[in-house]
C-alpha cells in the first residue's frame, strides 16, 4: 500500500521481498474468503483496537473501512457484506485482487512503475545502507534510500515469512520492540490428562465444534465488576485445549492473565439462550429412571461435546447437585495452561513500540525509516480489523514520506 501511493505521487519505489513472489500472507487470508474490512460504525469499529484504538485511529483517517472498499472497486473487484456485517470480495478469492493489484503497480496509468526485488532478505543496515542477502546471486547488495518502509510483519506464519528475524536488527540500533505474543490464538487447558483433556474426552471430542455456546472473561480478582468480555458463538476443541473464532475473540484477555498472573479465567454458558431458571427447573424436573445424560439431552438438548465438557469438568458430585449443575452449565469454569505458540497464531501483538515513532510513523533512531503494519505494537480481533488497519498503515506511512521528505501533500 505505501508503494502504491508513493509511485502514483511520482516517487521511485523498489520493492523488496524475501519470498518468491509477494503477498503470500494476503493469498492466504484468501483462502477463508478474504475478509477485507467490516462494515460496522465507524466508533464500534475503531474501539477493536483496544488500548491502541488512538494511534490506530490516525490511520483509519487516511484510510477506514469504506476506503478499503473503493480501493477494491478501483482495482476492478466488487465487494458485499456478508451476515456477520464482514466484507468480502464478491468472488471469495484474494488471487485476482491481488492480480490486479500488482499490474497496477507495474503498470500504472499515472505515477512511476514500481520495481520488484524478490528473494531479497533484508540483513539490516551497512553503514546507512540497507543490505539484503540475494538468495539466487548468493551475494548481498547494498541499497542507498532517500526513505524506507519496513513492513515485517510479526512471527506468525514465519513459512510465509513473517519470523520475527527483524527485531534484533532494529534492537541493534536502539529501537524499542516490545515482545512479539501471540494473538488470536488457541489454548491449552489445565486438565486431567498430561495432554490437557483426558485421553477418554480428547480421543472421542478433539476436533468437534462447540456451537451456539458463550464465552465471558470475567475482571480480574473481582466477580463484582463488569465482564471484560463476553459473546456468543462457536469454538473448536483440539487435542489439547480449545481454538476458533470466538477463542480468538477473547485471546487477548485470556493471553495476558496468564502473563500477569499465571492463570487465566474463563467461563462457558453451555446454553446462553436459556435463563438460569429456564436451567435449573429442568434439571431439578424428576428424571426417574433416565441417566443424567438422557435427562439433560430431553430437558436441555444438551448432548455431545457439551455433555462431554460438562463430565470431563464437573466433580460426580456436583453432577448429582441440581443447583450446582445448573449453575456450571451456565457458568462453566475451564482452566487455561498456557497461549499456543506465537507461529500458530493469526496475528501477533507486541512489537516496534509507538513511543518510539513520530505520528507518521517514522522511528526517532533511525531518521527516514519507516514502520508499518503487524510489526507495530498493537493488535485486533479477526474480522477484517487486522488487514483494513496494515492497509491504512501503509498508507499513512507513506503520506509521512511525501510531505516529510518529498515535501508533496
Amino acid at each position: 500500500m505505501a508503494a502504491d501511493v508513493l509511485s502514483h505521487a511520482g516517487v521511485c519505489v523498489h520493492l523488496f521481498d524475501a519470498m518468491p513472489s509477494v503477498g503470500r500472507k494476503f493469498l492466504l487470508a484468501g483462502r477463508g474468503g478474504l475478509n477485507l474490512t467490516h462494515s460496522e460504525d465507524a466508533t464500534s469499529f475503531r474501539h477493536r483496537y483496544g488500548e491502541k484504538a488512538a494511534q490506530v485511529g490516525r490511520w483509519l483517517d487516511v484510510m477506514d473501512a469504506q476506503a478499503v472498499r473503493d480501493w477494491a472497486h478501483d482495482l476492478g473487484i466488487e465487494t458485499f457484506v456478508g451476515t456477520s456485517g464482514r466484507v468480502f470480495p464478491i468472488e471469495m478469492k484474494a488471487a485476482p485482487l491481488l492480480r490486479a493489484w500488482l499490474h497496477r503497480l507495474r503498470h500504472p496509468a499515472s505515477g512511476v512503475p514500481v520495481q520488484f526485488h524478490m528473494r531479497h532478505r533484508w540483513l539490516g543496515w551497512q553503514q546507512e545502507r540497507l543490505l539484503f542477502d540475494q538468495s539466487v546471486q548468493a551475494t548481498t547488495l547494498a541499497v542507498r534510500a532517500k526513505a524506507t518502509v519496513l513492513a515485517l510483519g510479526g512471527a506468525s506464519w514465519p513459512r510465509l515469512g513473517s519470523d520475527g528475524a527483524w527485531v534484533p536488527l532494529l534492537g541493534a540500533r536502539g529501537v524499542a520492540v516490545n515482545a512479539l505474543k501471540p494473538a488470536n490464538c488457541g489454548f491449552d487447558v489445565l486438565g486431567r490428562g498430561a495432554a490437557g483433556w483426558s485421553d477418554h474426552f480428547r480421543t472421542r471430542f478433539a476436533g468437534h465444534p462447540v456451537k451456539s455456546v458463550a464465552i465471558l472473561v470475567p475482571a480480574w480478582a473481582d466477580d463484582n465488576a463488569p465482564a471484560r468480555f463476553l459473546r456468543k458463538g462457536e469454538f473448536v476443541v483440539t487435542e489439547s485445549g480449545i481454538e476458533g473464532s470466538l477463542v480468538y475473540a477473547a485471546s487477548a484477555w485470556m493471553r495476558d492473565d496468564l502473563q500477569d498472573h499465571g492463570q487465566a479465567r474463563l467461563l462457558m454458558d453451555l446454553l446462553p439462550d436459556k435463563s438460569p431458571e429456564q436451567v435449573l427447573s429442568a434439571v431439578k424436573w424428576p428424571r426417574g429412571s433416565r441417566s443424567l445424560s438422557s435427562h439433560l439431552k430431553s430437558r436441555l438438548g444438551l448432548d455431545g461435546v457439551k455433555m462431554g465438557l460438562l463430565h470431563e469438568l464437573c466433580s460426580p458430585e456436583v453432577l448429582s447437585q441440581p443447583e450446582k449443575l445448573a449453575q456450571q452449565i451456565k457458568g462453566l469454569p475451564l482452566p487455561l495452561k498456557a497461549a499456543r505458540p506465537v507461529d500458530e497464531a493469526i496475528s501477533t501483538a507486541g512489537g516496534v513500540a509507538f513511543e518510539g515513532l513520530t505520528a507518521s510513523l517514522m522511528v526517532q533512531n533511525c531518521p527516514h525509516v519507516y514502520c508499518a503494519g503487524e510489526m507495530l505494537d498493537w493488535e485486533a480481533p479477526t474480522g477484517g480489523y487486522l488487514l483494513t488497519a496494515c492497509l491504512a498503515s501503509g498508507k499513512h506511512a507513506a503520506h509521512g514520506i511525501l510531505e516529510n521528505i518529498f515535501k508533496k501533500t
